[in-house]
This record gives structure tokens, sequence and C-alpha cells, in this order.
């Protein structure tokens, strides 16, 4: 194969990489002033451990990773400053009973390790947990009523 082959391959492969959504780390000064606002109320009493941008669909989004009181807290931002999804860490003996009793049936055997509930707009829509079972690593979904959840919410 002659380096050119190579070359045009690599460059290919490049562009194709880049017509799907790309995750990338930002800096804070990097933030619309929108979204840095948004920031600043949803982040107050944490520490914001890491932010990264993304273009999907044609859709900016930014997403912030943070620490509160111990736990992870995730927040999506869309480029106008409105928050579109928020993922935070929570404790199963927290949750409703039967969303317990959900996550525990979708999990069989497995261990239930970090759960997140999941909110879009300020909906509830899901709670997402962790599980590994025999050395595998699973995630499985339940609504708030504890019934299962299937991809996308």
């Amino acid at each position: 194969m002659s380096q050119s082959t190579v070359i045009t391959i690599i460059l290919a492969l490049g562009v194709a990489s880049n017509a799907s959504s790309q995750e990338k780390k930002i800096q804070r000064a990097d933030l619309p002033a929108a979204v840095e606002q948004t920031l600043k109320t949803q982040s107050a009493g944490a520490t914001v451990q890491g932010l990264s941008m993304e273009t999907e669909k044609g859709h900016t989004y930014y997403e912030a990773e943070m620490t509160v009181a111990g736990h992870g807290k995730d927040v999506v931002i869309d480029e106008k400053g409105a928050v579109v999804e928020v993922e935070e860490e929570v404790m199963l003996d927290s949750l409703p009973t039967a969303v317990q009793e959900g996550l525990k049936a979708k999990a069989g055997k497995g261990k239930i390790g970090k759960i997140e509930s999941v909110t879009k707009g300020d909906k509830l829509v899901a709670y997402e947990a962790h599980v590994v079972t025999n050395g595998k690593k699973s995630e499985v979904k339940v609504g708030p009523d504890g019934k299962p959840l299937e991809g996308e919410y």
C-alpha cells in the first residue's frame, strides 16, 4: 500500500468520524454567556469537575460534570442556556419501594452499583443503575414507577 493510499484512508476515516456527534473537552471560558449563567445556577454549592461540548443533529449541547455533597451530577445545557437533562447520583435506599424493586428485578443476580436519576426538562423520566454480573458491566433502566424501560426515553 502506497503512502498516499494510507493518507487517503486516514483522511476518509477522519471525515467519517466527524460526521457523527463528537464530544470535545472545553474550558469554562469557552461557554456562551447564556450557558455560563445556567451553569452558575446549576453548580451552586458544587465543584465542576469538567466541561464538554457536543454537536448533535445541528444542535450544540454543553455538559458539566460536577460533584455535589459527595455525589455526582451531570447537567446538559443547550446553546440558549436551557437545561436539557440532569443525571444525579442517588442512593438505592432513598428511592421509592417500587423503583428499588424494579431495579433489583432488572439487575437479577447482578450487583447494583451507581444509580442515577434522569430528569429531562423538569420531569423525572427514569432511574439508571450500573450493574455487574459475572464480571460484565451493564446498565438497567426503570421509570419513576419502577417499570422497566428500554432504549431512549
